[in-house]
């Protein structure tokens, strides 16, 4: 499943230059294991997925998730 699961990451998402991580497209928003709904954040996919967003107050947040712990993965956008 792993390989399905990065390629909906990758379909959300586009590359941060210079680095290996995507930043999700302007407007998608993201949703793991109907959990929280991230929206702007940057994901870093390895031997793990990271989710990293910044929050109002300031602080920085990361997410962790193991790859065979991800059992769904929900994208909204606006209709074209």
């Amino acid at each position: 499943m792993k390989a399905t699961w990065e390629k909906i990451f990758e379909y959300a998402s586009m590359p941060v230059h210079g680095t290996m991580s995507r930043k999700l497209r302007k407007g998608v928003a993201l949703q793991i294991n109907e959990g929280k709904v991230y929206e702007g954040a940057v994901i870093f996919m390895g031997e793990f997925v990271r989710i990293s967003e910044d929050e109002a107050d300031g602080k920085a947040v990361n997410t962790y998730y193991d790859w065979s712990s991800i059992v769904s993965i929900r994208t909204a956008s606006p209709k074209e």
